[in-house]
């Protein structure tokens, strides 16, 4: 079954709103991070995206191995598991605020949904090259989603 089109307006305003109901003090039903440090989280992805100069490029073989091995966990609709591993730019251990965080993926999701499916398709993503649209709304709401569920929002 499809995922919900992170591309749509309503979608991405459902998403929105699950993400307004965070607070700051509240506790996940899983993992360590605190709403702050999981939002930092989230937001590597669109950092990936419109910010790529704050990480290294993923190197070649690196790129392969990830697409062979990992790709599919992550652009497929398959839900994640509780308690995955994750990548090395993706581990949020500092403090964070809050609304810097919320803020910045509120406008990461808002710019996604502009820009529409089309800027999406064929683009390259930073570790695993070229994408098609479905892929990367795939990643971008199935990530978003396991975490706000992770918050029970």
């Amino acid at each position: 079954m499809p995922l919900p089109d992170i591309f749509d307006a309503t979608v991405s305003n459902a998403v929105i709103q699950r993400i307004e109901q965070l607070q700051p003090d509240m506790k996940p039903t899983w993992g360590t991070m605190n709403a702050a440090q999981m939002l930092a989280h989230c937001n590597v992805t669109y950092e990936y995206v419109f910010e790529p100069s704050k990480y290294k490029p993923t190197p070649g073989f690196i790129k392969f191995m990830l697409r062979l091995f990992l790709k599919n966990t992550v652009v497929s609709e398959k839900p994640y598991k509780q308690n995955s591993g994750t990548a090395p730019d993706f581990k949020v251990a500092a403090q964070q605020d809050f609304e810097a965080e919320k803020n910045k993926i509120i406008n990461y999701i808002k710019l996604v949904q502009q820009m529409g499916r089309h800027a999406f398709e064929g683009r390259s993503s930073h570790s695993f090259g070229v994408l098609t649209a479905q892929e990367w709304n795939n990643m971008f709401y199935k990530h978003i989603d396991h975490h706000l569920r992770q918050f029970g929002v």
